[in-house]
């Protein structure tokens, strides 16, 4: 199956309560989900990559930390 690729509002719309202006500073953490620079001012990412980002993040409990 073809890698599909996602612009950063497409995902804001994938991932409930995230946001353009999150995303970006999430990147600009290191924090956020990988991202491909297409060009130097063009971000993209990979589904694969961002179901594996969600799938890191998933917890059981509140109290569970989250790391980067």
């Amino acid at each position: 199956m073809e890698e599909r690729y996602y612009s950063p509002s497409e995902v804001c719309d994938i991932i409930p309560g995230m946001t353009t202006a999150l995303l970006a500073a999430m990147r600009f953490r290191g924090d956020g989900p990988p991202f491909i620079a297409a060009s130097p001012k063009k971000r993209v990412y990979a589904e694969s990559s961002l179901h594996a980002w969600l799938a890191s993040r998933e917890r059981t409990q509140t109290g569970e930390p989250v790391s980067a």
